[in-house]
């Protein structure tokens, strides 16, 4: 391993959006996207970096959406944690393609497709270097997949969050909408939930900072965006006290 890809981080967690696997598609899992991100998943993991990994569900079904559309709230919710079940297999599935050991882990008991949450059990599969991908949310409506992470991120005693994202960084405005938008390097929890910038959900941000845990946002769609991070090249805001 040469200097410039000196590992900055022992154990993180890796929070995508379910929308994030549907590639150009409007609904559902594209394999080609998919089997792209377990490839970026590769290259951090091939550094020595343990890895977690939260999955929304927002390409199968958004539990919002479906309480909005008059469906009563928790039924929606255990239908969306539903859905983050199957973009984990299918990330399992693509990982595992790549030679790289990976245990689904769900909130929710369904013994036949996936490891019910222990924490001990995670620690152990992650110090022996497998992907733990955490499904079904943190088992419980009204919460979301980023506040499922942030929970997660710290019982696993993770360094960071790694927010992946379509653009490559935090703005004060939306880069697809404004020119002039301006990309910050790092900014604070608070300066995030003031500005209501959209990079997390309030809970999660709060619990993140309750235990100073950064976020670094990034962009998924960029080629070697996230092990450019650990190695110096990446373009990435830092979300920190």
């Amino acid at each position: 391993m040469s200097d410039a890809e000196k590992v900055t981080f022992e154990r993180v967690m890796l929070k995508i959006s379910g929308e994030a696997l549907m590639g150009d598609q409007g609904f559902g899992l594209h394999p080609p996207t998919v089997e792209r991100i377990a490839r970026e998943v590769k290259t951090v993991h091939d550094m020595g970096v343990e890895i977690c990994m939260v999955i929304g569900g927002g390409n199968i079904f958004r539990g919002l959406q479906g309480s909005a559309q008059g469906m009563e709230r928790t039924t929606a919710d255990y239908m969306g944690m539903l859905a983050t079940v199957m973009n984990a297999l299918a990330m399992q599935s693509a990982l595992e393609g790549q030679g790289i050991h990976t245990r689904v882990i769900s909130a929710i008991r369904m013994d036949e497709v996936a490891e019910p949450y222990i924490r001990r059990r995670a620690v152990r599969h992650l110090e022996k270097k497998r992907v733990c991908i955490f499904a079904a949310g943190t088992g419980n409506p009204y919460f979301t997949t980023d506040t499922a992470a942030t929970l997660r991120a710290n019982e696993m005693a993770c360094e960071a969050i790694f927010k992946g994202t379509k653009v490559d960084g935090v703005y004060d405005k939306d880069p697809a909408k404004h020119a002039d938008a301006k990309r910050y390097d790092t900014i604070t929890y608070d300066e995030v939930l003031a500005q209501h910038l959209g990079v997390m959900d309030a809970s999660a941000i709060a619990l993140a900072r309750e235990n100073k845990l950064p976020i670094v946002v990034f962009s998924l769609d960029e080629p070697g965006g996230f092990k450019g991070i650990l190695d110096g090249t990446g373009t990435f805001t830092t979300v920190r006290d």
